[in-house]
């Protein structure tokens, strides 16, 4: 079933402004609800970090690689960031994408540009107005427009968006035979790390309308979480790594344990000692944030965004 969500209808609006939450996804759940589907897919990135009661994310699928994509407009082919022109213009509709790239290119312009992945490509590449669009690497990817990425942002340049890459399949949390079914589909490492993700944005109470950023590694049992955020110009920013060990024996949890969610979350057959403690990462990483000042640069940023 094909369905059109609030998103992607208003597009002469910059994500951050339209100020509904569940931009992407209220339709789809009306849907869930009224029992006219039993399973929805989304972007995870595009879920809120508390979902409304009775619904759960059922899966979380293997993560495609959730950095961020320069796709450059044909007459600046093979170029880099760095070797645009001063003044150049970037297409992005994000918040955390611009702060982190003004910062980092001062010699480079930021401009909105909203519109699925074909329009924006087209926006590119019909028009003088962008020398580059910044795009996540996982949607040019699943729609078979890798070639168009003319550079990857790595952490060092760009941090990503809390869940970027990952697929979420939200069911009904009551439905247990959906959900049995579905949980097959999760990848314990990008569980682990979403979740970690997800807490820390909850933590901060981030979202759409102020620049919050995450990267995650998982090496030899240890998750790695590194968060930030940033003023809306990039020159104010507070970023912090922290570990955790997610090395558990899975335990069968019979009984009530069954239906515990994290951060709208429901894994079964991810051990519960591990997604607690990406939680609890998450949660810490905010924190630490948080007593260095995070509120008020994430508030001067909600307020500058409400006020454009």
């Amino acid at each position: 079933v094909a369905m059109s969500t609030t998103g992607d209808k208003i597009l002469d609006t910059a994500l951050s402004k339209i100020g509904e939450k569940s931009l992407f996804t209220k339709e789809l759940e009306n849907a869930l609800e009224r029992n006219e589907v039993d399973l929805v897919v989304h972007s995870l990135k595009d879920l809120p970090t508390s979902l409304p009661p009775g619904f759960t994310i059922g899966a979380v699928c293997k993560r495609e690689n959730p950095l961020d994509a320069v796709v450059f407009h044909p007459k600046n082919c093979g170029k880099t960031l760095s070797l645009l022109p001063e003044k150049s213009v970037i297409g992005t509709s994000s918040l955390r994408r611009a702060a982190q790239l003004k910062k980092k290119f001062p010699h480079l312009e930021f401009r909105d540009i909203r519109g699925n992945l074909n329009t924006r490509l087209k926006k590119l590449d019909e028009k003088e107005d962008f020398s580059a669009i910044i795009l996540a690497a996982a949607g040019l990817k699943r729609m078979g427009w890798e070639n168009r990425i003319g550079q990857l942002l790595g952490p060092e340049d760009c941090l990503y968006a809390v869940g970027q890459g990952a697929l979420a399949v939200e069911v009904r949390a009551k439905d247990q035979e959906i959900l049995n079914m579905v949980s097959a589909l999760h990848d314990a490492d990008t569980v682990l790390c979403c979740i970690a993700e997800r807490a820390f944005m909850k933590r901060l109470e981030g979202g759409c309308s102020v620049p919050v950023a995450v990267n995650t590694l998982m090496k030899d049992g240890q998750l790695y979480l590194t968060g930030a955020v940033y003023s809306l110009d990039g020159s104010d920013s507070l970023k912090e790594t922290m570990q955790t060990s997610i090395s558990y024996p899975h335990q069968n949890e019979d009984g009530p344990n069954d239906d515990v969610q994290h951060v709208g979350i429901t894994a079964k057959n991810v051990p519960g000692q591990a997604q607690e403690a990406a939680e609890n990462l998450g949660v810490e990483l905010a924190s630490l944030l948080l007593s260095k000042g995070a509120k008020h640069i994430l508030s001067v940023a909600r307020q500058l965004n409400d006020a454009r």
